[in-house]
């Protein structure tokens, strides 16, 4: 039994964080649900303009598109949503075997929709409506506009994965949001069964501090708050609150592990999914790291719900002199940032292929 097999039956989701067409085409996403038990995906920006700009997969739908008039974000949706309703319908089994569960894809707006609340949820609802897939996730940032057109989603039946989300606060507001949607879709007499998960950032808190504290503190922070935000997960299902959700009929938002791909290349490469093993949650890892748990990642046990040991952590940090509450805050403004970023290169590489593969056809015609 391989490392990911391990996870899997200690009840953790374990999630693809990629997806391009070759990995469709060439059958290995196929390969990863049966050797590796991966039972879902996500995408974002930065996937896919990595995925549309240094392969060859999407040129020819691209020249098409280009050719029928299309370009930019209208274009790119739907190169997008054709590779994300292809897995999603390799999921649906997995989907359909766990109630609903999981067996989830992830498509998220545009991130330059990240201070328009109305826009974001408008956007979700689009997407999702154009997708006709149940097992589609919109993914919305946790930013304080996201935060609202969380909630609206939620309420207008939108299942909505909460992304950018740094700190136990920001997990809370996403938590809140949701159940504000919940409570609001019962109200109206809806269904109170809307899917969402809730997607905590972790290597990054490390990567931003690695040069400011001592060697021994190295890659301990983004654990620490990712311990922190479990206690908090866990404490929000056992509330009398969500208690009444639940007898109701609404579903859990689960927790979600990000960025949990190794980024100082003097730590373990499984150190991450290591720390971070909890039952009824899900960790969404790149290739490389999903090959490398599968090879010789060990499952030494569920995390502890208990986080003295990770706030211990964090007062060391604190006196090291860095400012947790303030770190989270400028963490989500550099993610959301990042994602804009590669927003922009990839609309530039769709318009700059849209613009080489013309002439090449027209050169080929004459």
């Amino acid at each position: 039994m391989n490392g990911t097999a391990h996870l899997h039956k200690l009840g953790q989701s374990l999630w693809l964080d990629n997806i391009t067409r070759g990995l469709l085409d060439s059958g290995t996403l196929a390969q990863y649900l049966r050797n590796f038990h991966v039972t879902g995906l996500t995408s974002n920006p930065t996937i896919f303009d990595q995925a549309i700009g240094k392969t060859d997969f999407y040129d020819e739908a691209i020249a098409r598109k280009a050719a029928e008039g299309k370009s930019g974000e209208a274009l790119f949706f739907d190169l997008a949503l054709e590779d994300l309703t292809r897995a999603a319908d390799l999921f649906q089994p997995i989907h359909k075997a766990t109630a609903g569960v999981d067996g989830w894809v992830s498509l998220e707006v545009s991130p330059l929709l990240a201070n328009d609340a109305a826009g974001t949820a408008r956007e979700a609802l689009r997407l999702h409506g154009r997708a006709k897939r149940n097992n589609l996730f919109i993914k919305i940032p946790g930013t304080p506009a996201g935060i609202t057109a969380i909630e609206e989603s939620i309420f207008a039946g939108v299942p909505i994965n909460v992304t950018l989300l740094f700190s136990r606060q920001q997990y809370l507001a996403a938590s809140e949001a949701y159940m504000r949607g919940i409570e609001r879709r019962i109200a109206a007499g809806l269904d109170p069964k809307v899917a969402s998960v809730a997607s905590i950032f972790v290597s990054r808190w490390d990567v931003a501090v690695k040069d400011l504290v001592p060697q021994a503190l190295h890659n301990r922070l983004g654990i620490a708050i990712a311990q922190r935000s479990y206690q908090a997960y866990l404490e929000q299902l056992a509330s009398p609150r969500w208690h009444k959700l639940a007898d109701a009929g609404a579903m859990q938002q689960r927790l979600l592990w990000a960025s949990t791909g190794t980024k100082d290349p003097a730590a373990s490469d499984t150190l991450y999914l290591e720390a971070l093993a909890a039952p009824n949650t899900i960790n969404t890892v790149p290739e490389k790291t999903l090959h490398a748990f599968a090879d010789h990642g060990v499952v030494h046990g569920a995390m502890a719900a208990d986080v003295t040991a990770a706030e211990k952590v964090l007062v060391e940090f604190a006196q090291a002199g860095v400012d947790a509450a303030a770190l989270a805050t400028q963490l989500q403004r550099e993610g959301a940032a990042a994602f804009s970023k590669s927003w922009g290169d990839l609309m530039a590489v769709i318009a700059g292929k849209s613009a080489s593969l013309a002439h090449s056809g027209e050169s080929k015609k004459g």
